[in-house]
């Protein structure tokens, strides 16, 4: 069963800015030897352009809600950063002041996306989680957090170009992501899909035709036998962007409409849809909410107004996914 939560702060008009890259200059690559960790960091000053992002999430996500508590020691990475939810995630984080790592195919995308951040925010590291040999241990030092939120197309399509196939994003990436994190990582948050235990069902079997949803529930069970401290959020079909093209001449605006209000069970029970806003914030909650560890949660967005980002409403909606699944 599902627990819903209304009459909460709404989330509407939250504005996303992609920003035309003849505004930004690029992300300057250093050579691994100049910095200690690896670490690939823009320049010190944040230009307005990216100010404009930061300052619109702030306006629009969090007024009139209760900020998501935050710690200074707290080093989140991020794997799939510059996707649909991740890029949400991000954004949402840097306006938080929670310390960033990013962790890219293309660190370039960073300054396209979110300006340029002091180090003492923001940091890139080039890498593929596909590639095992790409994930040195130097690019997990100090981190406290990972939110994971890769994935590709269920069909083949552009997206597949360069092996970025379900199998070699949602299984082998997470793998290999799993296998060089810290032992002492406080929380791995994963973002997987509803129907991870239902692929041979319709109408899962048919999202299922080249595996998708078979390669995310492995993914999902060696974050679960890693030993590793984890909640694992199964959003349902997302909606409300992506927000990732790097050709606009304005910004472009993102809003959750009318599906607001959160719906969050446990068990693979949940059909529907989810606000792409919606997974962000519920990936970042889980961040602070002891109790979500090592739970697993589906997650959709109806009409009515919802939980914004006021961490004690969101805990009432993950607790009541658990006792309702009791």
């Amino acid at each position: 069963m599902a627990f819903k939560l209304s009459s909460f702060t709404p989330i509407t008009h939250l504005q996303i800015p992609i920003f035309h890259s003849q505004f930004l200059q690029p992300t300057p690559v250093f050579p691994s030897s100049s910095l200690p960790t690896n670490l690939l960091s823009s320049k010190l000053h944040s230009r307005q352009k990216s100010s404009v992002c930061i300052n619109s999430l702030k306006q629009e996500t969090l007024q009139n809600s209760t900020p998501t508590s935050t710690s200074s020691n707290k080093l989140v990475l991020v794997i799939g950063g510059t996707g649909g939810v991740g890029q949400l995630v991000v954004a949402s984080l840097l306006d938080r002041d929670v310390k960033l790592r990013l962790l890219l195919r293309n660190p370039e995308k960073a300054t396209t996306l979110f300006g340029e951040q002091e180090e003492d925010k923001l940091q890139v590291v080039k890498g593929d989680t596909r590639n095992s040999e790409d994930l040195d241990p130097s690019m997990f030092e100090g981190v406290t957090h990972v939110i994971c939120s890769t994935g590709t197309t269920a069909f083949p399509s552009r997206r597949w170009d360069g092996d970025n196939t379900p199998e070699r994003v949602d299984w082998e990436g997470v793998r290999n992501l799993v296998s060089a994190l810290p032992r002492s990582l406080s929380r791995i948050i994963l973002v997987s899909s509803v129907g991870v235990t239902k692929s041979n069902e319709l109408p899962w079997s048919i999202m299922n035709l080249f595996g998708v949803l078979k390669y995310k529930k492995m993914g999902e069970d060696f974050v679960i036998n890693s030993g590793l401290p984890y909640t694992i959020i199964r959003p349902g079909r997302l909606t409300d962007g992506p927000y990732t093209s790097y050709d606009l001449n304005t910004l472009l605006k993102a809003t959750a409409g009318e599906r607001r209000a959160v719906l969050i069970g446990q068990g693979d029970k949940l059909v529907g849809e989810v606000s792409r806003l919606v997974v962000a914030e519920a990936c970042i909650q889980a961040l602070n909410i002891d109790f979500t560890e090592n739970q697993i949660y589906e997650i959709n967005s109806v009409p009515g107004d919802g939980p914004g980002s006021d961490t004690e409403k969101w805990k009432e909606l993950f607790k009541a996914a658990q006792l309702q699944k009791v």
